[in-house]
């Protein structure tokens, strides 16, 4: 357990319940007064893994069903399926696209579907070895 020690010659009463970081509250009025992260989004894990097997056609049709924002973003590679954002997203956001059966490739900064074929993972980039394409583009043709 990580302790904060105070150096000996600041003048400083041990009982206060202020610090400077928090503005002014300790732990335990930060956790009374709601300032501390937010708890994390459920996520119902046996959906998740019945959607990890699921094939490339079936999760670009769960995309468009259920998530219309990110079958336009969707970006199939080879048999995966990828999802990319040019920023950090909320974690209702990231929960559900785990929850679709997604995990986070910090590598490459995408989101990544296996539609049920899962590989080794490779040094070099799959768009170089594999076709690539864009189902929202191909939808609106």
């Amino acid at each position: 357990m990580k302790t904060n020690k105070q150096p000996k010659n600041q003048n400083q009463d041990t009982n206060s319940n202020t610090n400077e970081k928090t503005g002014g509250l300790n732990r335990s009025e930060q956790v009374r007064s709601g300032t501390e992260k937010p708890e994390l989004v459920q996520i119902n894990l046996a959906r998740r893994r019945e959607n990890r097997e699921l094939p490339t056609e079936k999760v670009l049709s769960l995309l468009q069903k259920e998530a219309p924002r990110f079958f336009e973003l969707a970006e199939v590679v080879g048999k995966w399926v990828w999802v990319q954002f040019t920023e950090k997203q909320p974690r209702e956001i990231t929960s559900r696209l785990a929850e679709f059966g997604f995990h986070w490739n910090n590598k490459r900064q995408v989101w990544q579907h296996p539609c049920g074929a899962v590989t080794a993972g490779t040094q070099s980039d799959p768009r170089e070895k594999y076709p690539t394409y864009f189902p929202a583009d191909a939808k609106t043709a």
